[in-house]
This record gives structure tokens, sequence and C-alpha cells, in this order.
């Protein structure tokens, strides 16, 4: 099941895609990361899905990693007499500690940390953005506001503070109970929502406790003013244009997400762009030509991976959501432009044994014309710095741990592969070229480029680049005894 792309596709598990006949075609289809979305389902949904994906991994021989996306803190207000009302927009409206039904004029807002820190000229926004409240005056106990974009307001709806950092841990308790659970599944990324600031991510770190890669979301506008910082401390980042649209003007993502995918190339740590890249599969059988170019313009700006969520839970095609995402990564990568882009957006390596390494691996490739650059790793970091580096060949990773393979499914142009671990470097090409052959990368007389560390299967040491060629088969003799003398010998005549 070799994939003839780079880019990495997510897909999101749900009731649309909850049987097994949909999870493999998903996966036939071209899906290597299957995502757990702890907003929706129950843990038994959760575990019967997971095993889905296990069973498709066996059938196929395939390493496939999941990913546990955590809801995260969700801020809403409380109830309205009647379920909803009109917000007109000029007037002014309160929001309150008071529990009582809400009105035209008021609602409770049940976070009583947040009006700490509300002040006056901020901006809240309900119902994801479609209606806005300017600040006009809080005083700890209510916070006035006046109806700057009007509409209608129904019962709990959400609240973004686009213009505060809230002291809200990152962690709810829900958040703990689906992350113990999730890592007991035995996923490989866990993604961590509503992220501010570095030390967000620190609690999440001591509970993983490296059974799983943590994947940031960044989606808090606060978040940008620390990004880098929160890049180099995460294992992934998803640019989570769901909330991130919301807290920011639309005419700003596009930028930020070029900025978030810089950063993440810069520290070698594999992104993802995310929501609504399909949206209108949701209900229609292919997408708008406007959706194509939004999953194109991710793959030309270096995404690792692009994630579909109710394109492939909920929708009515999930499959063909599926596979018209690969050919849109197909046809973009074999574009002189994106080869282009993606050289240009090429970053210094880091003063390293292993970046120094992987960098030679690179130009190495190109020299020779190696089919494919071949990594030996028992953490996954050589591979994630090979794909840093977004060489010509293909990435074939080869791992003694099954875990380790699983992860790099996510990674841009990774081939995971499970071998026993090597004791030599003789043992290294053998197993490198007989590989590079039965995974479909390499035939006789084609070359490979090998980076490995020694000793072997001590992580952190890469050290070692090896180029090899896949050799061609001897042609079978047959020995044809005769009378030895002293003029001839064994004569050999070709079977």
């Amino acid at each position: 099941m070799r994939r003839q792309r780079n880019a990495k596709i997510i897909a999101t598990l749900g009731p649309a895609s909850s049987d097994a006949e949909t999870i493999q075609a998903l996966f036939e289809a071209g899906a290597d990361v299957f995502r757990l979305n702890f907003s929706h389902g129950s843990h038994q949904d959760h575990q019967a899905r997971y095993d889905i994906v296990r069973k498709v991994e066996r059938d196929f021989a395939r390493p496939i990693a999941v990913l546990a996306d955590l809801q995260g803190p969700k801020l809403r207000i409380g109830q309205i007499a009647g379920g909803k009302v009109m917000l007109q927009a000029g007037t002014e409206f309160i929001l309150d500690r008071d529990p009582a039904p809400g009105t035209a004029g008021r609602v409770c807002l049940p976070h009583p940390e947040l009006f700490e820190v509300i002040t006056v000229g901020q901006s809240l926004l309900l119902d994801d953005g479609k209606l806005r409240l300017q600040v006009l005056a809080s005083d700890g106990k209510e916070i006035r506001t006046r109806v700057m974009n009007g509409g209608m307001l129904s019962d709990r709806k959400g609240v973004n503070v686009p213009d505060a950092v809230l002291p809200i841990p990152v962690l709810t308790e829900k958040d703990r109970r689906d992350l113990e659970f999730a890592l007991a599944l035995g996923v490989e990324w866990v993604a961590l929502s509503f992220v501010q600031r570095p030390e967000d991510l620190h609690e999440a770190r001591e509970i993983i406790d490296g059974r799983a890669g943590l994947m940031t979301k960044l989606e808090k506008p606060a978040a940008l003013e620390q990004l880098n910082e929160i890049v180099r401390l995460s294992d992934a980042v998803m640019v989570a244009r769901g909330d991130l649209g919301v807290e920011l003007p639309p005419e700003r993502v596009p930028g930020v997400q070029k900025r978030i995918l810089r950063a993440c190339r810069q520290h070698g740590k594999p992104s993802v762009v995310a929501t609504q890249m399909l949206e209108s599969m949701i209900s229609a059988p292919t997408p708008t030509r406007a959706e194509a170019s939004d999953v194109a313009s991710a793959i030309y700006d270096g995404a690792d991976a692009v994630m579909l969520s109710a394109e492939s839970a909920s929708g009515a095609y999930p499959v063909q959501a599926v596979s018209i995402m690969n050919r849109i990564i197909y046809e973009v990568e074999r574009d002189p432009l994106y080869r282009n882009l993606i050289d240009a957006q090429q970053e210094s390596p880091l003063p390293t044994r292993g970046d120094a390494i992987c960098a030679a691996l690179r130009t190495v490739t190109q020299i020779v014309g190696a089919v494919a650059t071949v990594t030996y790793t028992t953490s996954g970091h050589t591979s994630l710095r090979a794909a840093r580096e977004r060489p010509t060949a293909p990435i074939l990773s080869i791992t003694p741990r099954l875990a380790t393979a699983r992860r790099l499914a996510l990674v841009w142009g990774v081939h995971s592969t499970v071998s026993p671990d090597v004791g030599s470097v003789d043992e290294m090409v053998l197993a490198a070229t007989r590989i590079a052959r039965r995974e479909g990368f390499a035939l006789p007389g084609d070359q490979v480029a090998i980076t490995a560390g020694m000793p072997f299967g001590e992580p952190g040491t890469t050290n070692l680049l090896r180029i090899a060629e896949i050799p061609v088969p001897m042609k079978k003799t047959l020995s044809v005894p005769v009378k030895k003398t002293e003029e001839n010998g064994p004569v050999t005549l070709p079977a």
C-alpha cells in the first residue's frame, strides 16, 4: 500500500464511518491517520472504531496512526427563556452570574474566571462568531455590552474572547479522563485544544509521558504571540481554522496559516491544516473549486497533512471526500511549481550531527539520482529530520518499533515499515535494499541513500550516510562435472 504522494491525509471517524467496511474503504482511498474526536461519542464508540483500524492495519500490513483529539474547555452561555431570543444590533446586553433563564436583555455566563479578565473595549463573540458584542463596562459581577452584530441567540451557545488570555486550564476533568482512556487504547497522537501559552503544554506532557506524540491545536490568537516557543515544545501542530477563524478576521487566517507552517518547517515539527477543507462534501459528492484550491494551497505551503472533519465523520460521502483529497495532493505534487516552492522554503540545518547527515542525505539523493532515502530510526527522530529537508526521493523509514512506525505515518514523505534491528553496516545495507525493493521503491540497479546511527539501536545517534545499489539477481548456473585434466576444470553452463 505505497502512497504515490508525500503529504498525508487524516480522516475523522464518526457516525458515517464507524463500520469495518467504511473504515477499510477510507484507508484504501488514501487515509493515513484516523482521528477520534472526543468532543463527540462515548468511550465505547471510540474503542470499537480503534479496534477496526487495528484490524485494517493487520490486514494490509501497513502502520496506521490514530489521533485522539481532546475537546478542551468550552465556554458557553446559560439557558434562555423559551430556548432562544433575538438580539438587536445597537442595544445593550448584559452577561452576569445569575442562573435565571436569559432574556433579550441579559443571560448567565457560568464562567466566573472570565469576569476578572474582561476589559472595556474588548469583543465577545457568541455562536461561532455569528453575534458580536463590545464590552462597555465590567465590574467583576456583570459584563455590560453593546450588540454590534445581532441575530438569534439560543441556549448554551459558545462564547469566544479573542482579545484576552483566559485563566482557564487547558485540560478539563473530562479531558483528563479521555486522555487516560486514549493512552490506554494505544493512540499515537494526542491533540490538545485551547492552547494559549507554552506552559499550557506542561500538564498534558507529564500525563502522556512519552506514550504518544503531543499535537498542539493553534486556535487562539494569543498563541500566535509565542508561536515559536509553542512549536518548539510540541511534537506536531494543527492549524485549527475553525475557532481560529472565529477569533481572527477572515482575511488574516491565510497569512497566519502560512506563518504557522513556516515555523513548523523551521523546527522540523509535522504540521496539519484542518477544518472546512471540503465542507460542501458533507452533503455533496464533489467539492467546490474553491475548496479544491484550499487543499492545494496547504500542500503548496508544505503542510505535512490535511484533515477531514465532518466530511468523513458525519457526511454523506466520506470515502469520496478522502479520494478527492488524495487526487488533489497527487496533482499538486506533480506540478513543477510545487518543487520550486518547497525548495524555496528550505531551512538551514541546525549545527547537529543528525541535521548535517540529513542535509547531506538530501543533496546526495539529488546528485546520484537515488530512488529512495532510507532512514533507520528507533525513536523516529532521524526520519523527522529527513522529512524536514523535503528530499526529492521518498523516505523509506525502517524501525524495530511498531509504535514509532505508526507515529511516523503522519509525517511528510515517510513510508513507515517495521523490521528487526540490525547489528552491522552490512546487515543495514542488505535490509535496506531488500525492503526498498519489496515495498516498491526500487528495482535492480537502482541506488538508494541510507542514513542511520551507530551504535545501532541507540536513539539520537544519526551519524552514518551510505549509498547502496539494489543488487541485480545473478543468473542461475548449472555445473556439469567432466573429467579433470591439467588443461581443464569444471565446465559451467548457463541454466
